[in-house]
């Protein structure tokens, strides 16, 4: 049996006086990433969308340079029951065998576990990291009322938070406004990684004239994740870290925080914010 995105559990709800019933609750499973048949990492992710957050995960942590050096993602099922559908392996093209000679030397130099509540936190120095990616390039501007109006359409695709009330969600959208996707998890730097997986797969990447929204705040390696995808406006209800604010500013990213209300504060980048 695969895993799901939520399931039941019993519980006892004493201040309504209804006693014992059941309530859906987010599942929180570990997913293996493998790169060609190796052993990666293991990140605890909300099932769903698996082969998304492998692809993006490998991106924005640089251990391919592009989404073309990915032949394909495949989900791994010839393990015990237990194991079924927690397994992927991002398999790479022939033609980057130095890609993939780089990246399998940096498994030895990697985590092998990461939390929901944060990716590989603590990585490297910001000089090392931001060598990874160029400047942004100014591109077009989107309208203030657009960001405003991110996080209520946001939330109308939040159905497992409709449901659970817990989890992230980061959402792409288009400088018209348009929601281009939306993806839950228990974390939210892998649902960062789906939505960046999600235009990997389908060979968008860089994801310019894109805004992503976030659910809860900016952090660094959102900011990270972001910049190597090539989006050029992050948003959240909540706040950024210095860090966050200092690689937008590195970057050339428009960075807006509180994100509530018909308002926001601009951190970064205001140049791509126009009045209208």
């Amino acid at each position: 049996m695969r895993p799901t995105s939520s399931r039941s559990v019993p519980i006892a709800v004493w201040k309504l006086g209804k006693g014992d019933i059941e309530d859906r609750v987010a599942s929180e499973e570990p997913l293996e990433i493998r790169l060609d048949g190796r052993a990666l990492a293991v990140t605890l992710r909300t099932p769903g969308d698996d082969e998304e957050l492998a692809a993006g995960f490998v991106l924005t942590e640089g251990l391919v340079k592009s989404s073309q050096e990915i032949d394909r993602i495949v989900v791994i099922d010839d393990v015990p029951p237990s194991s079924r559908g927690n397994i992927v392996d991002v398999r790479l093209v022939k033609s980057a065998g130095r890609s993939r000679s780089t990246a399998h030397s940096k498994l030895s130099h990697r985590p092998s576990f990461i939390t929901s509540a944060c990716g590989v936190c603590g990585r490297g120095t910001i000089d090392a990291i931001s060598r990874r990616a160029t400047p942004l390039p100014n591109g077009r501007a989107i309208a203030a009322s657009r960001i405003s109006a991110f996080p209520d359409r946001l939330r109308q695709a939040q159905a497992v938070f409709a449901e659970t009330g817990g989890l992230h969600a980061a959402g792409l959208f288009d400088f018209e406004g348009n929601l281009l996707v939306a993806r839950e998890d228990v974390g939210r730097h892998n649902a960062v990684d789906k939505v960046v997986g999600y235009g990997a797969i389908r060979g968008q990447l860089p994801l310019a004239d894109t805004a992503l929204m976030v659910s809860g705040r900016a952090g660094f390696e959102i900011i990270l994740k972001a910049w190597i995808a090539g989006i050029p406006v992050v948003a959240s209800v909540s706040a950024p870290s210095h860090l966050a604010v200092q690689l937008a500013e590195e970057a050339d990213m428009t960075l807006v925080g509180f994100v509530r209300n018909g308002s926001f504060t601009v951190y970064n980048g205001r140049g791509r914010i126009a009045e209208a």
